[in-house]
């Protein structure tokens, strides 16, 4: 089948030139042998494929031909370029090297702008030719997406769309322009091409029958007039109409362009206009014009060289039809731009050449691919940008920097203050597009704002952000609580969990952290706690003794111990002059002791309770001598655990197995990783648990211990 191809573009060359194509197609096999694409098929199926295009559809000669396969066997082997050079006219050895320059270009050899990026490619081409090879080979790459990997389709199409297509504007190839986009359409939403394509064939017989009705009188008058002429109805493409609906706002049934009707005339050069304008008075004799939409360009033809004549007319039951009138030779100016007098048979001498490779390379230095518009990108979702290393980074529309920075990296994100996107300096909020290059700048200073969730769309840069600032708060609400600690240890005043919940009530807080918090951000004044605190302390000391007596004769007289001394208490724990400490959590069997609390109840600390050597040195008087009583056993006291091991968070499920093969209760699991400082990664767990009493609590945490990810298991003293 390959060399079916290869001799069908050779068949459409002279001898001498045929020879060329053959011997530089030979050395590209035996190159290339072994080697296969994503298919699986033989990678000089690709070369092949990109000389049917340069041969067939761009017209170039032998020379350019035959400079492909030298390029696909020498790209990787510069001295295989130098040993065969005198085997090729230089100018095949020429574009060749252009070709393996190019080839050596990507991404992340530039921060330019897709405009500089092209211009690159451009002088990159010493020999204009290279640069249509170059597109030749998009479109053969474009043509077999199917075979190439997601994230290299993402890349490829991307490519095109800021690089190839604006080049192939510029010259006038209109046909592989609009190929390119409609691939290019095709799998950036293949949702809203396949559902215009479905519509485009759907509707096609009403299209024949309308264009059949309508042609008809208009017909009957140019035979009549005698003017030559051919006729075509040219159905816009999937990506024109899709840009069409965008920029009018429009669903598919009301675009009025989706077709139309093409007047080729055969005349000689000098009377090209005004036969042209004939047949425009006579098309609008016959059906009523849009003035709003002609358009000559005619007498002002195009930058690309574009010429002819359209016009919007209405037929008589009101349907809008757009009609092109031009020349065979402005129809094939349209068709294929400068190819159109780019063919060896066009040319016919060195001079020719010569002029002809200087106009080409005029048009390409030009400024006309910066005037080329795709208009809306048919990513409607999703944006594709580029690292400065080349990477490909998938975003949501609408994305900033700072969403660009977390999808780097989460710590990348926190400190980053800015970018380089094209070279020129965004800030964290600026908008991204398709196609930028982007260079993050960080601050080690920088920490993350609230206001930035105002303005980063990603869900990955949100949910770190917030994290972030949740971890700050945390750092701040600790501040602002060891800051009161410190003054209430300068006021001689105890500072405990009653204390604390004193405080937060008075302010209608709901937890410590919102109190250290507002300390911190200075919304509570600490004058203004002392002084809470002082009127508290006054109004105990009236009531203290009386208290201390009573609550002793209750507690004593409730428990009916044998033993007046001390306080007894059942694992039952309905006694309602008691409670268990929360900064400690006791549970049944821990050595405890009473401590009677500013509001006449006796709150059960554990001996190793954070708060104990501060309760029992400061406040003597307010202790009670505490004793276990176990009654009826089926109590569940409820304690947490922290779990510190080597490893990720994926140990977590067999923590809880661990946990309930031992008929514990969990009632709250956390768990998270954390960077050890030789770079290992180690997990902390919390988890809440209800064991029946100390023994039990010692069998769920032997039972944790076992595992061999497990280091550490410790008691939290606090909630």
């Amino acid at each position: 089948m390959l060399t079916n191809k290869i001799n069908r573009i050779i068949e459409k060359y002279p001898e001498e030139g045929a020879e060329l194509i053959r011997r530089s197609y030979n050395i590209a096999a035996k190159k290339l042998e072994g080697k296969s694409r994503g298919n699986g098929h033989p990678f000089v199926e690709h070369p092949i494929g990109v000389a049917e295009i340069v041969s067939g559809e761009i017209g170039l000669m032998p020379e350019a031909v035959a400079a492909i396969f030298l390029h696909e066997a020498t790209r990787e082997d510069k001295e295989l370029l130098e040993e065969i050079s005198r085997q090729f006219p230089a100018e095949c050895i020429l574009i060749a090297q252009g070709l393996n320059n190019i080839s050596s270009i990507t991404l992340k050899d530039t921060q330019l702008q897709a405009e500089q990026y092209r211009k690159l490619i451009v002088s990159y081409s010493k020999d204009p030719r290279v640069t249509l090879i170059k597109l030749a080979d998009r479109l053969e790459i474009m043509r077999n997406l199917e075979i190439f990997p997601k994230s290299s389709i993402i890349k490829k199409i991307t490519e095109t769309i800021m690089l190839y297509i604006p080049i192939a504007h510029q010259l006038g190839l209109y046909k592989i322009k609009s190929e390119m986009e409609d691939l290019y359409f095709k799998h950036a939403d293949t949702e809203s091409y396949r559902a215009i394509s479905n519509k485009l064939k759907a509707t096609e017989p009403d299209r024949v029958k309308l264009v059949t009705e309508f042609v008809k009188p208009l017909e009957e008058t140019l035979n009549r007039k005698g003017i030559k002429y051919k006729l075509k109805v040219r159905t816009k493409t999937a990506y024109s109409i899709w840009k069409k609906m965008q920029k009018q706002k429009v669903p598919f049934e009301e675009v009025f362009d989706v077709f139309a009707v093409r007047f080729i005339l055969d005349v000689p050069l000098e009377k090209e206009h005004d036969v042209c304008w004939d047949v425009y008075s006579l098309v609008t004799q016959e059906y009523k014009p849009d003035t709003s939409r002609l358009r000559d360009w005619i007498t002002n033809p195009k930058p690309n060289g574009y010429e002819s004549l359209h016009t919007t007319v209405q037929n008589k039951d009101g349907a809008h039809i757009e009609v092109q009138i031009r020349t065979v030779r402005m129809d094939d100016m349209a068709e294929n731009g400068h190819a159109s007098h780019w063919s060896y048979k066009g040319i016919k001498s060195v001079a020719g050449l010569d002029q002809w490779l200087k106009n080409v390379k005029t048009m390409l230095e030009s400024n006309q691919a910066d005037a080329y518009k795709s208009g809306p990108l048919p990513s409607l979702d999703e944006i594709f940008v580029f690292t400065p290393t080349g990477d490909l980074r998938q975003l949501p529309k609408g994305a900033s920097v700072l969403d660009f920075a977390f999808s780097i990296h989460s710590n990348l994100g926190v400190k980053c203050s800015g970018a380089r996107v094209n070279g020129k300096v965004y800030s964290i909020r600026d908008e991204l597009h398709t196609g930028d290059v982007v260079e993050i700048m960080s601050n080690k200073n920088q920490k993350p704002s609230a206001d930035w969730l105002n303005f980063v769309i990603s869900s990955k840069a949100k949910n770190r952000i917030k994290n972030k600032l949740k971890e700050e708060e945390v750092k701040l609400s600790k501040l602002g609580l060891e800051t009161l600690e410190r003054r209430m240890k300068n006021w001689k005043e105890e500072y405990n969990d009653e204390v604390l919940g004193e405080i937060i009530k008075h302010y209608k807080l709901r937890t410590s952290f919102d109190l250290g918090l507002a300390i911190n951000k200075e919304e509570i004044e600490l004058s203004d706690i002392k002084e809470f605190i002082t009127k508290k302390e006054e109004v105990y000391k009236a009531e203290e003794q009386d208290k201390d007596n009573n609550q002793s004769s209750k507690a004593q007289n409730s428990n009916k111990s044998h033993d007046q001394n001390y306080l007894v208490i059942s694992d039952k724990l309905d006694n309602i002059s008691f409670k268990m400490a929360k900064c400690c959590n006791p549970i049944f069997g821990d050595d405890v002791f009473g401590f009677v609390s500013a509001t006449g109840g006796i709150k059960i600390h554990r001996i190793s309770c954070p708060n104990a050597a501060r309760l029992l040195e400061q406040y003597p008087y307010r202790v009670q001598k505490v004793k276990w009583k176990q009654v009826s056993g089926t109590t569940q006291f409820q304690t947490r655990l922290k779990v510190i091991g080597e490893g990720d968070a994926s140990c977590g499920s067999r923590i809880m197995d661990a946990v309930t093969g031992q008929q514990a209760s969990i009632r709250g699991f956390q768990i998270g990783e954390r960077s050890k400082p030789n770079g290992a990664t180690e997990f902390v767990a919390e988890l809440g648990i209800s064991v029946s009493n100390n023994a039990h609590l010692d069998r769920v945490t032997s039972a944790i211990k076992k595992l061999k990810e497990v280091k550490t298991v410790l008691r939290m003293s606090t909630k």
